[in-house]
């Protein structure tokens, strides 16, 4: 699911997880460090239900990939904050992109990932926002590459670009 802020991609993602009768599983990349973030975290949990297992990966997700199987769904929320952390942790994106491709491509569960379309707006004022730019609109490129099935949403509303919706 790729999309803007707010555009209604995790309602999506979610309820595509709910749907596939699968055991699902949340993989949450965010790290909260100040009242806005726990605010949305505790809005996401509770806009999710009950039924679902969290896992907290905010830099190396393959663990959590590595161990799931046929029998489950994992949602990744979301690439973007995954590629920030990095980013901010001076981490080699790169590196860490092929990390997350491998696992990705090694998983036994179905995947679905959540990410930010951040190329549509102005060109950003600071170099660090401009690197993150450039890596976000990269990254989404090798993951839509890999998926088959990528939706964009817009103001909560699904456009299928590659694929088709079971």
């Amino acid at each position: 699911m790729v999309g803007g802020a707010a555009s209604g991609k995790s309602a999506f993602a979610e309820q595509l997880c709910a749907e596939s009768g699968k055991q699902k599983h949340y993989l949450a990349t965010s790290q909260i460090f100040d009242d806005e973030m726990q605010t949305k975290v505790v809005k996401h949990v509770a806009q999710r239900g009950a039924g679902w297992t969290t896992h907290e990966a905010p830099f190396d997700v393959a663990p959590v990939l590595s161990g799931l199987g046929a029998r489950d769904i994992c949602l990744l929320d979301c690439a973007t904050m995954w590629l920030t952390n990095h980013m901010l942790a001076e981490h080699d994106v790169a590196d860490e992109q092929d990390r997350l491709l491998k696992a990705l491509r090694t998983c036994s569960a179905d995947v679905v990932i959540v990410s930010n379309e951040t190329g549509q707006g102005i060109v950003p004022e600071n170099k660090l926002a401009r690197q993150f730019r450039e890596a976000q609109g990269r990254l989404n490129i090798v993951l839509a590459r890999e998926a088959e099935l990528v939706v964009q949403v817009v103001v909560g509303l699904p456009n299928v670009l590659k694929g088709q919706i079971p």
